[in-house]
């Protein structure tokens, strides 16, 4: 519904349009028009455990691992076959357990919004559901009321409502009844609409209800943010990998396939060819990468749980750690999401004429003409003043009584108050202060020169003035508006900012060491949003700061060049931040930190969308990540921990497929040259296990510090090119076995090839998890040392007992076979540390000295 139109209509116009009137909707009408146009309610689909437990095998990579599992009982491999399904078993055991306690978690933070609210009907007044609100309707709102519905105002009284959750807009707006003279085009300019979800701040309001459910604007941001699908950047990543693999398997297998039956001829055995190769193929293929990553995102799930983070998508942590720029609100988020005085303006400049101003304009808020509380606030500006004044100060307040008020008004953009004390009677006015200031017989010429001076000063400091004045009136003397309009006196200019907070710049300077580029995209004016930028380090001139008008007259080309260049958006619409986004994310990972109904398509859109407590259902159905503080700090937390879950599923990926390469290689070559298998498929399947168990530990590995500077994100080209160079280390290493073994018999090669590739592998893991060189390197996690050891010492017993004679058709090594195998692993070593120290410092030129954390 576009409520554009309705904002210069006259209530008579719109009470016609609707076919309603004053005294509302007919019951019988009521009942056809809930025929017609449903529930006021927006659609959503529940999440059942079924739906998690789904997810968890939606992976190609999942899909390679079952097709191999199949394959592999078909061959009458079960033992192969079982274990593959093992893992994938295992993987979706965790992801399901971790992703199942965190919407568990979040609904027990749900909230619901305006469940009921008072309608007129027939001229009779009722409280009924808001989801049986249908257009046309009259409805009564209050202090503390959310609009259940977008209404149109036809009454008014002092009425303030809090649009931060549709706009971004941290103060409460004023509306009225009376139409405006141009349309309302953008949300912020409504100023006698009342959109669906906003909170009445103070006052009383009645009003026709004009659109319901998906109709209303809330509902517009939810449709748009439903219709957008987000695909995880770790799940591309995975993706690219798993077609790599995918694609290397199938040509090596035809190759090898071919070459076998075209050298040996007709004493192929086919059968036994087809199994040698699809055990060639799984032992490629890294099986235990859903472990490996699950396992690691589960743990950064309960390290960010301990800091107040709940995470609805476990691979969102590895998506926080690549994104690139963070977009984000200023509201609550910068800065402490409430005013407070931050400098008072007097004619005089003694301390005792500000005092004064403080005082009067108390005497004027809410907190004085209705006996609120400051647990009760409903005015930020009357919060603030609150806050102000000194306990001496409230107790003075008392000695004056309230004999008159006239409430806010837009049109006359000041609010006045009659006050007692003792015999003594006086106006107290306070507003914008061009609204005051030409009616303050204190103030001169020069003087308001200098005023308006220091206002405009104010307002490039992004913050909100209020002029206060009085008079004092006999006490027969019966007020009326006039008496606003001559004879004040200027008491001062109270102006009020939102104060930044104070973790804030420490954290935009730590985003920006992690190379985090952070932007605000708010629903604030200009003047405010370049001041808190200017303040927490973003920008250094104030006015760098682009509208959402400016943005939209832009063309294509100069948009994109906009939103990489600039740090801060102003009066941006949820259209536009959704735009924004989109923009962002064609060059960059984009993270976006929201909460307001606003937020929905946004959050939806980036790659990573983060919400806090306390945000609207809409705004956390859209998002991966809720923190349960409203700090960035606890972001730049969840970024470094999903840099460091990076960081080891890729050097178990690098790991692995350096290993694996190694074997498939050598093994594939070595089938060429001899008559019998140069590792039993059993063999094969063992050797993988035996290895996989220290590299799954890897998920809980330290990390280099160096890791943790900058985002990185999945570079197949870089990973294939390590993992084949590497993998040509390990086959030439592979050889050497061969070559000193083949002759004496295919059990004795089987056996020592066996013990040579499981201690490369350790060797190597070790090796591949440091760029640098591996004594300067942070000390391994303990799981991933004592399973390494242990996996060593199983590799050199097992084919000196029965059961791996028996079962795995070893021969017992002798102690001097031993001893070689060893020299041979740690010439492994140094020519593997070579060739990894070249190839870093070859492509990646800019690598630093390893710090030690």
């Amino acid at each position: 519904m576009d409520f554009s139109p309705y904002t210069i209509k006259t209530p008579a116009d719109i009470a016609s349009d609707l076919k309603t009137s004053v005294r509302g909707l007919a019951n019988g009408e009521v009942v056809r028009r809930r025929q017609q146009y449903g529930p006021n309610e927006l659609a959503s689909s529940e999440l059942m455990w079924w739906h998690i437990l789904w997810r968890q095998f939606t992976s190609p990579f999942i899909y390679l691992l079952i097709g191999a599992a199949l394959l592999s009982f078909f061959l009458d491999e079960a033992i192969n076959g079982a274990m593959i399904i093992l893992f994938v078993l295992l993987n979706a055991g965790l992801g399901f357990y971790q992703e199942y306690h965190s919407e568990q978690t979040l609904k027990l933070l749900k909230q619901y919004v305006a469940p009921k609210v008072k309608v007129r009907r027939g001229g009779i007044d009722a409280i009924v559901l808001s989801r049986d609100l249908v257009p046309g309707d009259v409805i009564i709102v209050e202090a503390g009321d959310i609009i259940p519905a977008d209404v149109r105002f036809f009454k008014d009284s002092d009425l303030l409502v809090n649009e931060s959750v549709l706009t971004g807009e941290s103060v409460q707006v004023s509306k009225t009844s009376k139409p405006l003279k141009e349309p309302a085009r953008e949300l912020y300019q409504g100023s006698n609409i009342g959109f669906s979800g906003t909170t009445i701040a103070s006052g009383i309001g009645e009003g026709y209800v004009l659109a319901i459910g998906r109709g209303t604007a809330m509902g517009a941001i939810s449709h748009l943010s439903t219709e957008t699908v987000r695909t995880s950047t770790f799940e591309k990543g995975i993706n690219k990998i798993s077609t790599f693999i995918l694609r290397l398997i199938l040509v090596t297998l035809v190759f090898v396939f071919i070459a076998n039956i075209a050298i040996k001829g007709r004493d192929t055995n086919i059968v036994e060819l087809t199994v040698f190769s699809v055990a060639l193929a799984v032992s490629v293929i890294p099986e235990a990468l859903p472990i490996v990553t699950t396992f690691s995102l589960s743990r950064g799930a309960l390290h960010l749980a301990k800091n107040k983070v709940v995470v609805k998508r476990l691979s969102a942590i590895e998506d926080l750690g690549g994104i690139e720029v963070l977009c984000s609100d200023k509201t609550g988020t910068l800065t402490e999401n409430k005013l407070k005085v931050e400098r008072i303006k007097t004619l005089t400049a003694h301390t005792g004429s500000e005092r004064d101003a403080i005082r009067y304009a108390s005497l004027a808020s809410e907190f004085f003409t209705e006996k609120l509380t400051e647990e009760n606030p409903n005015n930020a500006f009357d919060l603030a003043l609150l806050e102000e004044l000194s306990n001496e100060e409230k107790k003075s307040l008392d000695a004056y009584t309230m004999t008159n008020q006239v409430p806010f008004d837009p049109q006359r953009r000041r609010n006045s108050v009659l006050v007692k004390r003792g015999d003594a009677h006086e106006l107290i006015v306070r507003g914008a202060p061009e609204a005051i200031l030409p009616y303050c017989t204190n103030v001169d010429s020069q003087q308001t020169t200098k005023l308006s001076a220091w206002i405009a000063s104010e307002g490039t400091l992004g913050c909100r003035v209020l002029a206060i004045a009085h008079k004092k009136l006999n006490q027969q003397h019966q007020y009326e508006i006039a008496d606003e309009e001559r004879g004040l006196s200027l008491d001062g200019i109270l102006s009020f900012a939102d104060p930044i907070k104070e973790s804030t710049k420490q954290t935009v300077s730590q985003a920006l060491h992690l190379g985090v580029h952070l932007k605000i995209l708010t629903g604030d004016s200009r003047e405010v949003a370049g001041a808190v930028a200017q303040k927490v380090g973003l920008i250094t001139n104030p006015d760098d700061v682009i509208t959402g008008d400016q943005l939209q007259a832009m063309s294509e080309a100069r948009q994109r060049e906009a939103v990489a260049q600039h740090a801060v958006f102003a009066r941006i619409s949820p259209e536009q931040k959704f735009h924004i986004i989109e923009l962002l994310k064609q060059k960059f990972e984009v993270g976006f930190l929201g909460e307001g109904i606003n937020d929905a398509p946004a959050l939806k859109s980036a790659n990573v969308g983060l919400v806090v407590h306390g945000a609207s259902d809409i705004a956390r159905e859209a998002s991966d990540v809720i923190l349960l503080e409203k700090s960035l700090g606890v972001i730049i937390d969840g970024i470094t921990e999903g840099r460091k879950v990076f960081a080891n599923t890729i050097k178990y990926i690098k790991a692995t497929l350096a290993s694996n390469f190694g074997n498939f290689f050598a093994v594939a070559i070595a089938s060429l040259l001899i008559d019998f298998l140069p590792m039993l498929p059993l063999q094969i399947l063992l050797l993988n296990l035996l290895s996989d168990f220290p590299m799954i530990a890897i998920a809980a590995d330290t990390v280099d510090a160096d890791e943790l500077k900058k985002p990185r994100n999945y570079n197949v080209r870089e990973i294939a090119l390590l993992a084949l160079v590497l993998g040509i280390v390990s086959t030439v290493f592979d050889f050497i076995f061969f070559a000193i073994y083949y002759r004496i018999s295919p059990s004795v090669l089987q056996t020592n090839w066996f013990i040579g590739s499981i201690l490369t592998e350790l060797i190597l893991l070790f090796s591949i998890r440091t760029k640098f060189f591996l004594t300067r390197a942070k000390r391994p996690a303990s799981p991933l040392l004592w399973l390494s050891i242990a996996a060593a010492v199983i590799t050199i017993t097992l084919p000196c007992i029965g059961i791996g004679q028996s079962l795995f058709k070893f021969t017992a090594p002798h102690f001097h076979d031993i001893l070689l195998i060893v020299g041979i692993v740690l010439c492994y070593l140094v020519i593997t540390e070579t060739v990894k120290l070249f190839y870093y410092r070859t492509f990646e030129p800019k690598v630093s000295r390893p710090q030690r954390a």
